[in-house]
């Protein structure tokens, strides 16, 4: 899937949401869309969430 058929994907699902539910379904639609794609790249193994975690932290940098 390219990208900008991922995108059309995901504004058409929020504008469809938003439509539906109002302003609140459309922030929790999105909030469950975020944790769902950082969910599926921690499991592709595409993201380290540790070390996510522990640059937040202010524990180690990215460079």
């Amino acid at each position: 899937m390219s990208a900008t058929l991922a995108g059309a994907a995901i504004g058409a699902t929020l504008a469809v949401t938003a439509l539906a539910f109002g302003f609140w379904g459309l922030l929790l639609v999105a909030l469950f869309m975020a944790v769902g794609a950082v969910a599926g790249r921690t499991m592709d193994g595409r993201l380290d969430l540790r070390g996510v975690l522990e640059a937040l932290r202010g524990k180690r940098t990215s460079s």
